[in-house]
């Protein structure tokens, strides 16, 4: 059996282990290697240095951006090292480059805008945006779109170009925020009367902030009813509690000071011969009572 293991090796294992392509395709595996270990060092050093200038999202694209152009280079380098033309793939990706790119505008048009909303930095991860009427939270920012995961749990994707060329609200920038709420009272009550109320309401609410101080304002005459806005302040967390609570103690405040809210009511109006004549619906509004 010992004499079995200091046998010579086979021929064609002899030749396979002094060919030239062997060392090459080592040599192609080792930096393949080593140029994963580098890329991930790298990762690691450009966000302990960039990482508090970019923000969450300027990290995640940075590290895409990172990990795609670091690839790229290691690839060709391996596929040197294995005997391939530097110089003709270099050239055919050129080519390719140019050919995409014309026929990848958008695609580009969404990285170039990717990379200035990086720095303009109008939102973060986890904020709560409204961008063309779409409302959510910001899942996700890659170099060609945005993940909004809306309050119902659907995800949206919008493309870069669209931020930069559309009305971005962000919603959590501050850390709070103000209810509007429009109340309309009859023409018989006090003005006076009525932004004392409102005033009285908003200070007793657990979530209404007393500063910034309340915004009441009597914002004219309507058509049937003497128009107001409360304006109250709160947390952001709080936000979707006052929007329930408010309204509801105002509207227990205005039934314990008798303040009559209108509401619109539609009358029948017929003729004699019900059966021949169309009935007629006149629209009416008056107040409570």
């Amino acid at each position: 059996m010992n004499a079995l293991f200091l046998a010579a090796p086979p021929p064609w294992l002899s030749d396979f282990l002094k060919s030239e392509l062997l060392w090459k395709v080592l040599g192609a595996a080792a930096i393949l290697l080593g140029g994963i270990i580098v890329i991930s060092i790298l990762n690691r050093f450009s966000l302990r240095l960039f990482g508090p200038r970019l923000g969450p999202q300027g990290v995640m694209v940075m590290k895409k951006v990172i990990r795609y152009v670091g690839f790229a280079f290691v690839g060709i380098l391996a596929l040197g090292q294995v005997g391939l033309n530097l110089g003709a793939i270099l050239g055919a990706a050129g080519v390719a480059g140019i050919a995409i790119g014309f026929a990848a505008q958008t695609s580009l048009s969404n990285i170039i805008s990717g990379f200035f909303l990086i720095g303009e930095r109008p939102f973060e991860l986890g904020d709560m945006i409204e961008v063309d009427g779409i409302s959510g939270t910001v899942d996700t920012i890659g170099l060609l779109s945005l993940t909004l995961r809306t309050f119902d749990n659907r995800s949206v994707r919008i493309p870069n170009e669209t931020l930069v060329k559309t009305n971005v609200t962000n919603i959590t920038r501050h850390p709070i925020r103000r209810f509007n709420l429009d109340i309309g009272v009859s023409y018989d009550e006090n003005i006076g009367h009525v932004l004392s109320v409102l005033q009285d309401v908003s200070e007793q609410n657990v979530q209404c902030l007393d500063e910034p101080n309340p915004l009441i304002v009597f914002t004219g005459f309507g058509d049937s009813s003497l128009n107001f806005m409360l304006g109250a302040w709160c947390l952001q967390d709080d936000y979707g509690t006052l929007r329930n609570t408010l309204p509801r103690e105002l509207k227990e405040r205005f039934d314990e000071e008798n303040i009559e809210i209108p509401f619109p009511h539609m009358t029948l109006a017929a003729g004699k011969a019900l059966g021949q004549i169309p009935v007629k619906v006149i629209p009416e509004t008056t107040a409570n009572g």
